[in-house]
């Protein structure tokens, strides 16, 4: 081999040493979700106790948040999860392949209701999702029936719906990064908005316009942007009789103490109800994990068998003690097999 060939190989071998040492990293590194996020930490917990040494970093970036980072490179310091209250978007994945990250694998983990919780009453609130639409849009139908959208005029619960308190709107909730968000104006806002029949029409005429008044939240203070602190929301939200808050079940369920939750068309937000569909604010949840990281970092495949196992995710499991609604036996099946084999997924 003649010496320039030789400084040549050497060279290729201190750039591969070199990407290898980027990537390399000593713990697990998880963000996005909030609602995830109480899951996550309690799988590693579990973990970390039957396996010392590992050692992890987990994050409540919001699902877009947490998406960002994720898709934004292979380099070190990188995620190797993100936690997500909602599917992946076709611009996000696109993103992730456009930074070299394009072995995405997609574990959905169970499902969660959208909860609208005050302080502890005599009865819960009873509302509709046209309520929450009148009560939080920024733009809503005019009253004169005609067919215009106005800036939102509801100062109270009484003018949105009679039968309810005459007490000062006020709702404290996630911000637009996060996919309880996102979830929240899809599920509650868009679905009440379509009850107008004028506006849902303009779903095929107008769809910016048809957008900008289905999934706007007023910005005139009675909705408060309460970051992704969901712990935050629920010290709020116990404070103030008059307050609402949104954010996922786990968060009711380990409150009920203090919290109750707003009934939905005449429905309580329980697991069962969530569970079997009847409570209509209701989301999968998932973890997205970057496949080319398995074998450089240690402990995520531990990680993914821990929380894919039966003991922890099932109907028995210890995550549904704090709120997880489980997969079906179908779906635990297909979702443990894609973790186990690491299946790249395919944006449809």
């Amino acid at each position: 081999m003649s010496e320039k060939a030789a400084v040549g190989l050497w060279g290729v071998f201190f750039v591969l040493l070199s990407i290898s040492s980027a990537f390399a990293q000593d713990s697990i590194h998880i963000v996005g979700s909030s609602t995830v996020y109480p899951f996550s930490k309690r799988v590693f917990d579990r973990l970390g106790l039957d396996q010392g040494g590992l050692h992890a970093k987990i994050e409540a970036t919001g699902t877009g948040g947490g998406f960002q980072m994720f898709c934004g490179g292979g380099d070190q310091g990188r995620p190797n999860i993100t936690n997500a209250s909602r599917q992946i978007k076709k611009s996000e994945y696109e993103m992730c392949l456009e930074n070299g990250v394009s072995r995405v694998v997609e574990i959905k983990i169970g499902y969660d209701g959208i909860v609208l919780a005050t302080a502890k009453r005599p009865e819960p609130l009873n509302l509709t999702r046209r309520d929450i639409f009148l009560a939080l849009a920024a733009k809503v139908p005019a009253a004169d029936g005609s067919e215009t959208a106005v800036a939102n005029p509801h100062k109270t619960w009484k003018d949105v719906n009679s039968s309810l308190p005459d007490q000062a709107i006020m709702v404290f909730g996630p911000p637009p990064t996060s996919g309880t968000r996102d979830a929240f104006e899809e599920l509650a806002m868009e679905e009440g908005c379509k009850e107008f029949k004028w506006v849902g029409a303009l779903k095929k005429k107008d769809k910016m316009q048809y957008h900008e008044i289905c999934r706007s939240i007023r910005q005139d203070g009675a909705y408060v942007d309460a970051g992704e602190d969901d712990k935050l929301i629920v010290r709020q939200v116990s404070e103030n009789r008059e307050a609402l808050g949104i954010f996922g079940f786990s968060f009711l369920a380990q409150n009920a103490a203090i919290l109750d939750g707003a009934l939905l068309e005449g429905v309580s937000p329980t697991f069962g109800n969530i569970s079997s569909g009847a409570y209509s604010l209701s989301r999968p949840l998932f973890l997205y994990v970057n496949a080319a990281y398995v074998d450089l970092v240690p402990g995520i495949n531990e990680y993914l068998h821990e929380f894919t196992a039966e003991a922890t995710w099932g109907a028995d499991g210890y995550l549904a003690a704090i709120g997880l609604i489980p997969l079906t036996e179908q779906e635990q099946r297909q979702y443990r097999q894609i973790a186990k084999d690491l299946t790249v997924m395919k944006m449809r």
